[in-house]
């Protein structure tokens, strides 16, 4: 696997991976924090600070961590390996496979 990763990569595509990574980590304040917008209304910015404050600092945990940069990278390096070989992105791999099989 090579791993010389492009401006791109490093600052757009695997930061993206992290972002969704981190969400789904994160998803109990996700989850808190949706929930008191919903029921708050024009008034979140003011009621919901905790649940904010927990959320942003769940995702900054990870965001900063450098074991998930490394887990993500390598999880970005395979799915690219994977699309050098078989020229299909991951995501789409998955919904061309044939459903008569």
């Amino acid at each position: 696997m090579q791993d010389h990763l492009r401006h791109v990569e490093k600052d757009v595509l695997i930061p993206k991976i992290m972002r969704e990574k981190a969400r789904e980590r994160c998803s109990d304040h996700v989850q808190d924090f949706t929930k008191c917008c919903k029921d708050s209304g024009f008034l979140m910015v003011v009621k919901c600070r905790k649940e904010n404050s927990a959320l942003k600092e769940c995702l900054t945990a990870h965001y900063r961590n450098p074991d998930f940069y490394e887990e993500c990278k390598m999880e970005y390096l395979k799915e690219r390996e994977e699309f050098r070989k078989t020229g299909i992105h991951s995501k789409n791999r998955l919904q061309k496979l044939p459903t008569n099989i």
